[in-house]
């Protein structure tokens, strides 16, 4: 995908530093209600994910990953398996003998070229289908449909200062990054971004950003 023709200005969101229990109830109310109607209605599309996942190894369909939540609290972020059983020993491998790879993954925490991923799993996660399962974790109470995007304990050092601000939200489903460049936003970039919705964040500019993420995915996936 060409970044730079679909980047989105940040300056066109909505700002709004005052957020009073309502606006924090809405949000929830907003949660909740998209992740049942998803779950709903694409509940046949999950079932047969779930078992293509299955079928092409055997493995487990639903991969779940310690992340870092509001607060600061550990949970499990779930998605469809969209790597091999074996892709935390190929990664160790990889960044062992591969050093342009290593080199990368220090500065991105992620591969373009990632050998880890199965055929199926590039599909779900170019159509970002891989995320579906977190409708789950909205409904915990873990995630949000839109916020930052869930991180690792190893990447909170990265983020410096800026780590209050992301821990003061439940990271999201989707966010500004999403619709701002995705992979083509470098990765201090996208700590910008996670930062500033936490400051930010209002009902009506969650509402924009769900609306944007639907075209930056097709977008996406027709670079891919």
């Amino acid at each position: 995908m060409d970044g730079s023709a679909h980047h989105l200005k940040l300056e066109e969101f909505p700002m709004n530093e005052d957020r009073p229990w309502l606006q924090r109830a809405s949000k929830r109310v907003l949660d909740i209600s998209l992740a049942l109607a998803g779950l709903i209605i694409l509940s046949p599309v999950l079932i047969t994910i779930a078992a293509l996942v299955r079928l092409q190894d055997k493995g487990p369909a639903i991969f779940a990953h310690t992340r870092i939540g509001q607060n600061g609290e550990p949970f499990r972020c779930y998605k469809f398996r969209s790597m091999v059983i074996d892709a935390p020993h190929r990664l160790e491998r990889l960044l062992a003998t591969d050093p342009e790879a290593a080199a990368e993954w220090a500065r991105d925490q992620k591969l373009r070229k990632d050998p880890r991923i199965t055929k199926l799993g590039g599909f779900l996660r170019r159509s970002s289908l891989d995320e579906f399962p977190q409708l789950l974790n909205i409904l915990r109470g873990e995630m949000s449909v839109v916020g930052p995007r869930p991180i690792v304990m190893d990447e909170a050092r990265r983020y410096g200062n800026k780590f209050e601000a992301y821990k003061a939200v439940r990271p999201g489903v989707t966010g500004l990054w999403q619709v701002n460049g995705r992979n083509d936003v470098s990765y201090n970039e996208r700590v910008e971004m996670d930062a500033r919705y936490a400051r930010e964040w209002t009902v009506l500019g969650d509402i924009w950003i769900i609306i944007k993420t639907i075209p930056a995915v097709l977008l996406s996936r027709g670079a891919s």
